[in-house]
């Protein structure tokens, strides 16, 4: 097998503190200019000049301009799946301890719950969402990628998922995105992006000002809750 060249370069770009603080305040998908990003991450001006410069160049930021400001946000959906996925790696490789807390017990409730993972739903509600559909043959997976079965696509589609439209779009159509809180996959893709889009549509679920935890309201948590249920 032969090495892949840019591996190692991603990998460093995400080993400094402040470059990888910056690049989860952008998981939510938004755009953020430099002075904010640099508060996030506790940097001066000029230090996360510098780093937004490796970022961009190495691929994982894209930079955007309105008037005089210019504003960062995710180059891809790839970009925010590989940070979750390093997120997930990272729980997973710490020490086990007999009575250690579970990882997510430090994690506010409401992100457990529900938030965005760039474009799609993950944690509590999403990772319940993929188990179900799992276990009523709407996924299966074949030589080791994930496939949308015959009863998954008339399911996505009695909810109202445009299926015809997923399929036209130049992007991965699902795969199984490892979600950092739960320990388990929740819906990625662009199926994982209609999902999220669908909950949002009919009101169940909300974005939050600053922060990737949506908000999720009594009715929308039932409805979430039977998709896919038997």
């Amino acid at each position: 097998m032969e090495y892949a060249p840019g591996f190692s370069s991603i990998a460093a770009l995400l080993a400094d503190t402040g470059r990888a603080s910056m690049v989860w305040a952008l998981m939510d998908g938004s755009a953020r200019p430099a002075g904010e990003l640099a508060l996030l991450a506790g940097l001066s001006p000029s230090s996360t000049s510098a780093h937004l410069a490796k970022l961009v160049e190495g691929g994982l930021l894209a930079q955007q301009r309105h008037g005089r400001n210019r504003y960062y946000r995710l180059a891809g959906p790839e970009v925010g799946q590989l940070v979750e996925a390093l997120a997930s790696a990272a729980l997973a490789a710490q020490p086990r301890q007999p009575r250690a807390v579970p990882a997510s017990r430090g994690t506010p409730q409401a992100m457990r719950e529900a938030r965005t993972c760039y474009d799609h739903l993950a944690g509590e509600l999403a990772v319940g969402v993929f188990a179900r559909m799992c276990a009523a043959d709407w996924l299966s997976e074949e030589g080791g990628a994930l496939k949308l079965t015959a009863s998954g696509e008339q399911g996505l589609q009695a909810l109202g998922i445009d299926l015809h439209q997923i399929n036209r779009q130049r992007r991965q159509r699902l795969c199984a995105c490892p979600d950092w809180s739960e320990r388990k996959p929740h819906l990625g893709g662009a199926l994982g992006a209609a999902l999220l889009n669908l909950c949002e549509g009919e009101g169940w679920l909300r974005r939050s000002t600053g922060s990737r935890a949506l908000q999720v309201s009594p009715k929308g948590r039932r409805a979430i809750m039977a998709i896919a249920a038997s």
